[in-house]
């Protein structure tokens, strides 16, 4: 199995900065794509960033300018920097990452236990 562990949440107030990073361990051969994902209360879950292994990054309009993803392929890991934080940007933050357990696997979604954000005004 596999366990994807966030961390690095919390409160902050506008403007202020915060990291999450997001471990990825267990029976892994290779992980291809890795995100972040949030859900604020009465909201859908959203994509927030995505990263391929080769590195190409995509994000929402939302964020753009203001949060990076990156990610360690030898360490398994996915980091999300996030600056010029705002009230709106307030949820839980879900890590996302597509792996594979063997050479012949298919390709298997797994997600976090998510990581509380708050901004405060």
């Amino acid at each position: 199995q596999v366990q994807l562990v966030e961390s690095g949440g919390g409160l902050v107030q506008a403007g202020g900065s915060l990291r999450l990073s997001c471990a990825a361990s267990g029976s892994i051969f290779r992980i291809n794509a890795m995100g972040w994902y949030r859900q604020a209360p009465g909201n859908e879950r959203e994509l927030v960033a995505t990263i391929t292994r080769g590195g190409s990054t995509n994000y929402a309009d939302s964020v753009k300018g203001r949060f990076t993803i990156s990610r360690e392929n030898a360490k398994n890991t996915v980091s999300l920097q996030m600056n010029s934080l705002k009230p709106e940007d307030t949820a839980v933050y879900y890590c996302n990452a597509d792996i594979l357990h063997g050479l012949l696997s298919r390709e298997y979604h797994y997600w976090g236990q998510g990581t509380q954000v708050t901004v405060s005004s």
